[in-house]
């Protein structure tokens, strides 16, 4: 997240409001755009699992 400069607010968001694709019945990706960043979108890898994993 430091790295790609993604907020913890912005992260909050993405997951809550994100466009979902499902790979299979437990790994997804989040994605949204954010109008002010200057990258295309912001993508999480997710695990659903007994926990929310995150990559981002």
């Amino acid at each position: 997240m430091l790295e790609r400069n993604i907020s913890e607010e912005q992260l909050i968001e993405l997951l809550e409001t994100g466009d979902t694709r499902f790979k299979d019945d437990t790994r997804l990706w989040i994605a949204k755009a954010f109008p002010k960043r200057t990258d295309n979108l912001v993508c999480a890898a997710v695990v659903l699992e007994d926990l929310l994993v995150v990559k981002t």
